[in-house]
């Protein structure tokens, strides 16, 4: 039984749409454990088989194709079902065995490799291991028994041409169907949108961007030089360099970028912001695009926001049971001022996001100002700013208290006019929830007094601080424990925090897999609740560090002891703890 083609009129019911996708387990058995195992949704499924339909091909072919499933997804399904080893690319031997008989042009045509011989087995990685036809060929030309595992199939490219090829990697193949010549005029738009619209072009920002999703990467940043192009990905907040296109292409890949995110390519004097929005690997990403003018050209970052691997959830977060109590106790008050405060990229807006999930409910009306709109979140208004027409915080917030909200998040307080309307709507019985620049949280408090905030509306509205630093955490299946001497425990503040005869910490162990030793990160957190001792403090125009001191005293636990307390259990290192709140 093959898959059917999908109606997609209203006469269709959702049974029986469930009932045309229960798909047949002879006929296409990938399609149904990407489905059950929820890598594939039921309606890109539908348009591919619509598609298949029309123009014909294999059905996972076009879902890869048509960036609906990943090559990893496909290739696990591929495992998962014949109950085969799945080989990655750190597993792949540095020498292969030599069959004479066998052409490389077959290997690749048929995405097989070759990675061990021993007593008459031959041991191969194929893309397809159903194709028996292949197989079977494979065996008469060597005079061995096959022995498959599976891949994926670009890492079996890769494989082949490295191993047995000349060993170009996939964007070097890419590089040679480009023209010879450099990229000739820039200051003629035509050619540029001519250059930019060219398939190995197109190939090459596609793989730039794939290969940023397959190393979890958050940016992406592509800088030109006087002789070449350097193209880096951040990674768990560390940027790494990566394979990068040929000098020549500088012009037709930023050209590219530029257009797909609908930006003005004839414009190289300005920056510019845009947004791209692009399937990769199965995955809806959407890209914020930056564009700056530099001495060589222009320098494009691209912010990967992964909607699917956002997690709105406190514990996901890095709060601890101490923290996310109090900090949703102060999310439950009527009003008042809650500000989250860190460097850029320590992941502010992602518990402001987070914050108001908790707080969306149909009983209250939720509208935020951002710049940008990072997330789509259902239930809220979001008003993306612009101050091109005049729309900025301060404007946006004087006609958002005419909405009769009960919950106000600012992107940030930039300047005293978005301060004192915040203020303003929390004296009025609004939340407002906000992000400031500053490196802890007592720092917030001296920070909006510097800003002209006066201080008795500051202690009036502003209800707590929450400060946070992104740390890298370790990956659980290397780390490494080891005992600190007492001597250094106690002189990094460990002995105070928790009396132990021994204290166990752990280090980051690099594997093939892995070479960082580290794997995502999570948030450490100080959170300053404004009693009242700390609002009499504050308008004496005390010092951040006598406001600290005092919240200390008052039982808050700092950045860098949540950070010890998440060393202890194996979180993170005391290197990326004193790598992050050294400035705090």
């Amino acid at each position: 039984m093959e898959i059917q083609s999908v109606q997609t009129g209203d006469e269709q019911t959702g049974a029986e749409a469930e009932e045309q996708l229960q798909i047949a387990p002879v006929g296409e058995p990938v399609c149904v454990y990407l489905l059950e195992h929820g890598r594939l949704k039921e309606n890109d499924l539908r348009r591919a088989v619509t598609y298949r339909d029309q123009h014909g091909g294999d059905l996972v072919t076009l879902l890869v194709r048509l960036g609906l499933v990943s090559e990893r997804d496909v290739a696990e399904a591929e495992a998962g079902l014949l109950e085969l080893p799945l080989l990655r690319t750190a597993d792949l031997p540095d020498e292969v065995p030599e069959l004479p008989d066998i052409s490389v042009r077959y290997l690749k045509q048929n995405l097989i490799l070759p990675i061990a011989e021993s007593n008459g087995d031959l041991t191969v990685v194929m893309a397809n291991p159903r194709d028996q036809f292949a197989r079977k060929a494979l065996q008469m030309a060597s005079g061995k028994n096959i022995i498959t595992q599976v891949g994926i199939a670009s890492e079996i490219e890769n494989g082949i041409e490295k191993l047995l090829g000349g060993g170009r990697s996939a964007m070097g193949q890419i590089v040679d169907t480009l023209g010879g010549e450099e990229d000739g005029d820039i200051e003629d738009v035509e050619h540029l949108r001519d250059l930019a619209s060219e398939a190995p072009v197109i190939r090459l920002v596609n793989l730039i961007m794939q290969r940023a999703v397959e190393s979890r990467a958050s940016d992406i940043h592509i800088e030109p030089f006087e002789n070449r192009l350097k193209v880096r990905y951040r990674v768990d907040g560390v940027l790494q360099e990566v394979e990068a296109p040929p000098s020549k292409s500088t012009a037709a890949v930023i050209s590219r970028i530029k257009i797909m995110a609908k930006l003005n390519i004839a414009e190289r004097r300005l920056p510019q912001d845009g947004r791209i929005m692009h399937r990769v690997q199965g995955k809806e990403l959407d890209l914020r695009v930056s564009t700056v003018p530099t001495s060589h050209g222009e320098s494009v970052v691209m912010r990967i926001l992964d909607r699917e691997s956002v997690v709105l959830d406190f514990d996901s977060l890095g709060f601890d049971e101490e923290i996310r109590k109090k900090f949703v106790r102060q999310l439950e008050m009527p009003h008042g001022i809650i500000l989250v405060t860190g460097p850029t990229g320590s992941g502010k807006t992602t518990t402001l996001y987070t914050a108001l999930s908790a707080l969306n409910t149909s009983e209250r009306k939720i509208i935020t100002v951002e710049d940008p709109v990072e997330y789509q979140l259902e239930g809220i208004n979001q008003i993306q700013a612009k101050a091109s027409i005049g729309l900025d915080f301060a404007h946006a917030l004087r006609s958002i208290v005419r909405q009769d909200p009960d919950v106000i998040m600012i992107g940030e307080m930039r300047d005293l006019e978005t301060a004192r309307i915040a203020i303003q709507s929390a004296l009025t019985g609004h939340l407002v929830l906000s992000t400031i620049h500053t490196n802890d949280a007592a720092g917030g408090v001296t920070r909006m007094l510097d800003m002209g905030v006066e201080d008795y509306l500051l202690t009036s509205t502003v209800n707590a601080i929450l400060a946070q630093r992104l740390v890298r955490t370790l990956d659980p299946v290397s780390r490494e424990p080891y005992e600190l001497l007492p001597e250094v425990a106690s002189e990094i503040g460990l002995a105070e925090l928790a009396e132990q005869e021994k204290y166990v910490v752990y280090r980051p162990v690099a594997t093939e897999e892995n070479p960082t030793g580290y794997r995502g990160r999570t948030s450490i957190l100080e959170l300053l609740e404004l009693t009242d001792p700390l609002r009499r403090l504050v308008m004496q125009h005390a010092t951040s560090g006598e406001i600290q001191d005092l919240a200390v005293s008052e039982g808050m636990r700092t950045m860098y002891q949540d950070g010890l307390n998440k060393c202890l259990n194996g979180t993170t290192t005391l290197d990326e703890i004193l790598r992050v709140t050294q400035d705090a």
